[in-house]
Formats: structure tokens, sequence, C-alpha cells
């Protein structure tokens, strides 16, 4: 593999060949292709550069886009910027993932003038799923700002948009069987701030503008635990508060009162709710709540959440565990569940375990993420000590948690996800890079914690492992150069130390 700094590309392609020069980008530049690729491209050189392109059906248009399925495997593309540009995707993501790593080539130089940095690019994932996910319950964010999240997250390349809806502090999507969930238990966030849900007309914009940038959307309802805000609303179907020593303590350290059953709850312990496992009336409150959101969404997927179910005994855990993933298959999608649900012996065939255990699993957490494997599933990594974009880059960060290590950007790009668990390569579907949002109360909190250390999950999850460029000096080079792309869109990045940034 041929790369120079000159080619200031992330995550890293699997072949690129630096020219000499640039192809100059002026408002006669005609752009021929009837992809909605196409579209976008003309929209970003725009707001990057103020220049407009124009596009055309003229053959000797200076840009082309086309698909080709022979040119790459899926989602890959092959780009040449000599005298014109070519991008020609294996498919419709192809294309789009494409126009990515050409807006990382337009720079503008000391003159002024714009260009695109001349060079040759081979590109495919490494992995299938490549994953962000953001948290609207703990505090809510409207849907132009999940919009600008999918735009600064899919031109990293990820494809999977995991919407966490629910939590003990709020229910965020609108379901008509049980109204109550958005009518009282959407109104507030963490410490009492503002919430917000959103109906189902406004998922159905959230999903299609997901689509249009190759993104699959996962909704997640949080069960057996996390699930104070469904009995703020419906309080026959929830168990009460089991106040733990840990939960008392830390609420007592964070000035924050306890759970109380029934009520609205502000703080962030966790652990101390349940619903009722042994009631009926919690299966037709799930089954209506999955059946909506299936109804919703056309992604395979519905997440069924199984963390941190600390106020449910271990054999109604597995039971209620066994019982949702079968009624996630029921409603014909694949059932994804956080680690902990690997503990139920009968949990759905073919179930996705999503681990977020540290990089050297502790307690049962391996077992249980390999039981996934063993019912014929598979396992996203979503290691907390390196992948969760709420952890502090320092101890004295402003916004950001500790409690599963405090990250810099390189130890967020420095692990590798077939090196956790004790299971076959072919198990892993990709990462998954979680933003809790406890302490984001607003977008831009949300961006200085998930940029730019989304940049490195995007890499782990997208370059070849072994690559040339797949090493720390290469990439804090390469982040470097995406500054002046990430301010021309508006995203408040956090300028880590450890990076050069660049200025143009």
């Amino acid at each position: 593999m041929v790369f120079t700094h000159s080619l200031p590309l992330v995550p890293a392609p699997v072949s690129a060949t630096a020219g000499e020069g640039r192809m100059p980008v002026i408002a006669q530049t005609r752009v021929l292709g009837s992809s909605l690729a196409a579209e976008q491209l003309i929209d970003a050189v725009e707001r990057r550069s103020g220049i407009r392109l124009s596009p055309t059906d003229a053959a000797e248009a200076e840009i082309e886009l086309r698909i080709d399925p022979a040119v790459a495997a899926a989602e890959g593309y092959a780009l040449t910027v000599d005298e014109r540009v070519e991008i020609v995707g294996a498919d419709e993501a192809g294309l789009f993932y494409g126009v990515q790593t050409l807006l990382q080539l337009l720079r503008e130089d000391e003159d002024g003038i714009w260009g695109f940095l001349r060079a040759e690019v081979r590109d495919a994932p490494r992995f299938d799923r490549r994953g962000v996910m953001l948290d609207v319950a703990r505090h809510f964010f409207h849907v132009a700002e999940v919009k600008k999240f999918i735009d600064s997250t899919s031109a990293l390349k990820f494809n999977h948009l995991h919407l966490h809806l629910s939590d003990d502090q709020g229910w965020r999507i609108h379901i008509d069987s049980w109204p109550r969930l958005t009518e009282v238990s959407s109104a507030t966030s963490v410490d009492g701030h503002p919430g917000g849900f959103y109906t189902k007309d406004d998922y159905r914009e959230i999903v299609a503008y997901a689509a249009d940038r190759h993104m699959i959307v996962i909704p997640e309802i949080d069960l057996p635990g996390h699930a104070h805000a469904i009995g703020v609303a419906y309080p026959e179907l929830v168990e009460e508060p089991v106040l733990n020593d840990g939960l008392i303590s830390e609420s007592a350290r964070m000035g924050q009162a306890l759970p109380v059953h029934g009520e609205t709850y502000l703080g962030w312990g966790v652990g101390h709710s349940s619903v009722r496992i042994h009631e009926d009336r919690t299966y037709d409150f799930v089954r209506d709540v999955v059946r909506e959101l299936a109804e919703l969404t056309p992604g395979p997927y519905i997440h069924v959440g199984g963390d941190e179910s600390l106020g449910t005994l271990q054999a109604d855990f597995d039971l209620f565990a066994e019982r949702v993933t079968a009624i996630v298959v029921e409603a014909g999608k694949t059932p994804i569940a956080w680690h902990e649900m690997g503990s139920a012996a009968g949990i759905a065939e073919g179930t996705i375990g999503q681990y977020w255990g540290k990089t050297t699993p502790e307690g049962t957490h391996a077992e249980e993420a390999a039981h996934f494997v063993e019912r014929g599933g598979s396992l996203i990594m979503s290691a907390a000590d390196v992948a969760y974009l709420d952890m502090k880059y320092t101890e004295d960060f402003p916004l950001g948690l500790t409690w599963a290590a405090v990250i810099d950007v390189r130890s967020a790009y420095e692990w590798e996800p077939t090196a956790v668990l004790d299971v076959p390569d072919a198990a892993i579907l990709g990462i998954e890079a979680p933003l809790w949002s406890e302490t984001t109360r607003t977008l831009s909190d949300v961006e200085q914690l998930v940029f730019p250390r989304a940049a490195a999950q995007a890499e782990i999850a997208w370059s070849p492992k072994e690559a040339p460029e797949r090493v720390w000096d290469s990439f804090r080079t390469r982040l470097g150069a995406l500054a002046p792309l990430w301010k021309a869109e508006g995203v408040d990045y956090h300028p880590a130390d450890e990076i050069p940034w660049s200025t143009r």
C-alpha cells in the first residue's frame, strides 16, 4: 500500500496512491450521475468552499459517479482524481462512501484556490457492522440534531445508528397502544432538564434521512431493567425500586434524589428498576411496543437492552430474556441485546450480543458474550474502556464520566475487536461506539465527546487490520487534516493535544 500524508484520509483505505498537484474545482465543474450521492456531493462542496458544482447529463463532465458491482466488495468503491474525477461504487453505499473520501481530498491552497488532491484509491470495509449509538433517553435530542449527528458520523463511513429510546429518566418514542409513555414519561431528562419524544412521523423522518446516508437505524427499548420511566406512566408494569448500596452512596455523592416508584427519576444511578417478570400484562406491553417499532423500522434489528438489571433476580432475568427475544423474532426482526442477556440459556437462536465489558473481560462477561455465538448469533464489540464515547479524555475534562476509563484519542485507536473474547473472528460483526448522555445536555456537548474519537473507531471498523497506515503516527496526522472539513460542517470537535490539527 502506497500512502503519504498528502492524502489525508480517515478511515485509511485499502490502497491509495497520491498523484501530483490538484484538480481545480470551479463553478463550471460539472457532475454526471443520477445517484443521490451526486446531489450530496454538490451540496457538500458548496457548504465547504462556497462553490456550487453543476449537475449535467454530458459524458464529458469533470466528475462522474457510476455503479459497477465488479469494482469492489459490497460498500466498496474505486476513486480516481486526475484531470477529471471518477467514482465507481460497487453499490449505492459504495458510491456514497467514495464521495465522502473525495470530500476529504477537497483542499484550499495558500491563494484561496480550491481543488481535489490527485489520487488513486481502492477501498472496501473490513467489518460489515460499523455503528454509533446516541442515547436520547438521559438527554433528549431533536430530529434536526439527530440528522446532524447522522451527517457527521456517516461521513466517517459508519453504517448503523443505534438509538437508545428508553431508560429510567425518559421514554422517547410514541406508542399508540400505550399513549401515556409519551404523555407522562417524556417531559424531563437527567437533572430535570427538558425532555421530549419522537412522534411516529419524527421517527420515520430520522429513519429515511439515515437511509439516504446508508445508515440502518436500530431502535432500543431497554428491558427488563432501566425501566423506571415505564413505571411513571404505567406503575402496574414495574416493580418497586431496589435501592442497593452503590446507588445510595452514588446518589448522595452526586446530590441526586433516590428513585421513587411511579415518580419521575432525575438522577442517573442504575440497577434499581425492573418490569414485573411474571405478569402477563408485561408481555402484552412488550409485544405491542415491539410490534409498533417493527412496523416503523425497515432495518432488520430491534435492540431489547438487558444491561445492568441489578434489581432483577437471575432466574427472572433469564426467563424474561428468553421471552423478549422470542417476541422480537415473532415480529420478524433480529433481536440485539447487551451481553448480560447471554446468561439466559434459551435466548432466541440468532440473537446478536453487544459486548460492553472491558478489553480484559471481568466476571462472567466473556462467558455471557460467547453464549450468543453458541446460539447461532454474532457479536458487536463496544468495549467500554476504549469505545465508549462518553468517557472523559482527561481526568479534568468538563464532560463525560470515568467509571470505565479515561480514554484519550490514542487509547480509542489502539485496540483490536477480535482480540477481546475467545470466539472465532467470524463471530465478530463489527463495532459500535456508544455515546451515553448523562453529561451531554446539548448537541455541542455530544460532538465534543464524539469527535475526534469516533474517527478512531471508524478506522478500526473500516480499514484493513494489517495495513501499513493502521498505526498511531499515521492516523494522528491524517486525523488532524480533518479539522477544516469539520469546521466547515459545524462539528464542534474537541481539539485534543495529541493531534496536529491542520488549518487548511
